[in-house]
Parts: structure tokens; sequence; C-alpha cells
């Protein structure tokens, strides 16, 4: 009943179960095709974030549209739900696209640094569940602002001060 309210209020259609169901039954299938296609040229990626309700589509297509932009060849930009909150939900990328033989991971930097600003620009979080690590550290800043890494520091510093805890993961 409250998914029901929630998704009248978000001017939403339930449009039946068959589509989560195939997603369910072929969600593991995808991760195994990873090497098998990027040993035919195509880059296979994902990244995610998340956002309120009232920001979920525009933030789904700055991103997608940031994603195809900084990819410039043919790609598949898809996008699922993968979280939900009373306050939102998380967007997962699984981005697909022709690969650049010469300097692959120049071409996923490049878009990967594309959707970050956008996700940023568009007031999305920098990372959802998969930790801000050296991906994300540049554009941290830009979502909890000074006071915020300063707080994280001094956390850090407090319950870490020799620096063994994953070093160079959170704060570079």
């Amino acid at each position: 009943a409250w998914a029901a309210r929630r998704l009248r209020a978000a001017r939403g259609r339930y449009a039946g179960r068959a589509t989560g169901e195939a997603w369910r039954a072929g969600r593991y299938y995808a991760p195994h095709l990873r090497d098998h296609l990027l040993d035919r040229g195509v880059l296979v990626e994902t990244l995610e974030t998340a956002t309120t309700w009232s920001n979920l589509e525009r933030l789904h297509g700055v991103v997608g549209d940031a994603l195809r932009s900084a990819l410039d060849t043919r790609s598949l930009v898809a996008c699922h739900v993968s979280h939900l909150y009373g306050s939102g939900a998380s967007l997962y990328f699984t981005v697909l696209a022709g690969q650049d033989t010469a300097e692959p991971a120049a071409q996923w930097s490049r878009a990967k640094e594309a959707a970050s600003r956008a996700i940023v620009d568009c007031a999305g979080t920098i990372t959802h569940h998969h930790a801000v690590g050296r991906d994300h550290a540049a554009h941290l800043p830009s979502e909890v602002g000074t006071l915020g890494i300063d707080l994280l520091r001094g956390l850090k510093d407090r319950c870490d001060p020799v620096g063994v805890m994953n070093p160079g993961k959170l704060l570079l």
C-alpha cells in the first residue's frame, strides 16, 4: 500500500510484475558477459548515485546525456533503480559502448568525469553504496562542502591517527 501511494504521488504507474521478474531472473547473468564483451571491443562499466524523488527523473536524464555525449560513439546507457527510500532512490547506470582500442581507460575516465560533474551539478550524491574512494574524491567537496570535509578529516584523524585504515581511499 505504501509503495502504491508513493507511485501515485510521483505520477508513476504500476506496470505489473513481468519486467521485475525478468530482471531478477537475469540479474546475475550480465556480469558474466562483461569479459566476453570487453574482449570483443565493447566498453562495459557501471556507476551509481542517489537523489530525492522529485529530482530522480531529471538526474536520470542529465547523467544519461552526459555519458552519451562524453563517449562520443554508439552507446547504450541503461539504468535501474537499485534501492528505494522514503525520500528518494538510487540510480544504477550500466554503460555499453564501442571501446576506444587505443585508450579504453581514458575513454571511461572521460565519461565517468562527465557523469560525476552532472551528478554533482544536478544535486545527486556522488556515490550511493560503493563509497567515495579515489574515483569520487575530487567531487566530494562539492557535495559536503568545506565543513563536511573538515568533519570527515577530524573523524578520520581521531579514529585512525596513524592512517592504517584503508589509506588514501576517503580523503586524499
